[in-house]
């Protein structure tokens, strides 16, 4: 299935690419002014994000030395990403995507504003941070599915696949640099400080979005008329139609409810294998960073001739397979390597699979399942309430073997049940 006509804008002149030239090929998208404008904009924010969340926990750690208070923040920008995600979908096809994603970034810095006002006024509580965490978390749900939703009207037919992966591995990059930058600025100038750094670089980033011309789907006229909630029903049965996407979002679910949630056991981990610390924890999630980077890039490179939906269960085996070696394993320098290659499966599963969704829905419903997609955000920290309780109740090397077992399992099924994402 190929894309809609909709929208885009108009494709800049630039070298042809030569098939040995892998690095022309793989930061191809760049070439295009607004998508390098949109790219670096997205480096900055995520830069902003990742620092915001570790300073929001250390803070909340310093004013509580509470274990449930930290945790309760760490996640509560997820219930409005569940409970809104498909209405900012719903929004983002009917809505002027860059204006969704400019307002979106405003609120954010603004957030991370008021947040450092309250520190240096020493006014700052716990109820706070779980508000502003709840804030972004709602911010969130209309301005990634927007953003998600506007890159194939960025670029070229053949340079989504492309485009979607270096917005994954910018993502990865700043997942990866960003907490460390937000705990050096933490440590050296102080909370307050850091969270005016984080609002000045998502101020920038909203600037740069402004380089993108507006673009306005002629589909969107008629989604106007409709009522919210009637839109995201339709998109709901959309997606349950498109056999294809169907099975795209249900890999999604699929390694929501293993891949990702395994990360929150990760502490639990290192201590009971390894009788290691943070420094240990740090050194592995550093790893899946390391992963996710090199994955993107990978995926970012792939040419126009292979099977992306071959790649992409590949990728989510990988992941499957990482899983099941990190519980038999008990030397950490395999555990680091395995951590990579989760890393690597990871991004290249999240790459693929949103490209694939932009690529077989069509113009008018494209924002609503990216919505859809995004509850996989969501999800990741309730999902890994069953694999905590599993833990509790068992063990935890039997909890990552039923993880890792039920990943591959949902490749297995997905590869021999259907030959749609097989031709993709």
């Amino acid at each position: 299935m190929t894309l809609k006509s909709h929208t885009r804008l108009p494709v800049t002149p630039r070298l042809r690419v030569k098939g040995r030239n892998a690095y022309r090929r793989t930061f191809i998208s760049l070439g295009n002014p607004a998508y390098r404008s949109f790219w670096v904009s997205l480096i900055l924010m995520m830069a902003g994000v990742n620092m915001q969340m570790l300073a929001r926990g250390q803070l909340a750690w310093d004013l509580t030395h509470s274990y449930r208070d930290v945790t309760i923040v760490g996640a509560g920008f997820a219930p409005p990403i569940l409970l809104f995600s498909l209405f900012g979908g719903a929004l983002a096809d009917r809505w002027d995507r860059k204006k969704m994603i400019q307002y979106g970034q405003l609120v954010i810095a603004c957030i991370a504003t008021i947040v450092g006002i309250t520190i240096v006024t020493e006014v700052v509580s716990i109820w706070i941070l779980l508000i502003a965490g709840f804030a972004q978390g709602l911010v969130w749900s209309f301005l990634m599915p927007a953003r998600q939703a506007i890159i194939p009207q960025l670029v070229p037919e053949r340079e989504v696949t492309n485009a979607v992966a270096l917005n994954a591995s910018g993502m990865a990059l700043m997942t990866l640099a960003g907490p460390g930058i937000g705990g050096l600025s933490y440590g050296l100038i102080g909370p307050g400080p850091t969270y005016f750094i984080i609002a000045t670089m998502i101020f920038i980033s909203f600037f740069l979005t402004g380089n993108i011309p507006i673009l306005n789907p002629e589909s969107k006229t008629k989604q106007k008329a409709e009522k919210v909630i009637n839109s995201v029903w339709e998109g709901l049965r959309y997606a349950a139609r498109n056999r294809t996407i169907l099975f795209l979002l249900l890999l999604v679910m699929a390694t929501t409810m293993s891949s990702m949630s395994f990360r929150s056991l990760m502490p639990a981990y290192v201590d009971e294998e390894f009788g290691g610390n943070a420094t240990m924890l740090g050194i592995l999630m550093s790893m899946i960073g390391v992963g996710a980077l090199s994955g993107s890039l990978f995926i970012a490179g792939l040419t126009a001739n292979v099977r992306r939906g071959i790649v992409l269960l590949i990728a989510t085996a990988l992941s499957a397979i990482a899983i099941l070696i990190s519980s038999v394993i008990t030397i950490f320098v395999i555990a680091m390597a395995a951590m990579a290659v989760l890393g690597v499966g990871d991004s290249g599963r999240r790459s693929l699979n949103a490209s694939l969704l932009m690529e077989q829905s069509d113009e008018a419903h494209r924002g609503r399942i990216m919505g859809i997609y995004m509850l996989n955000f969501g999800l990741t920290p309730l999902a890994a309430i069953p694999l905590g309780l599993l833990a509790e109740e068992t063990s935890l090397r039997l909890t990552f073997i039923i993880a890792g077992a039920g990943l591959a399992l949902a490749v297995i099924v997905t590869t021999l049940l259907t030959s749609r994402i097989r031709k993709l």
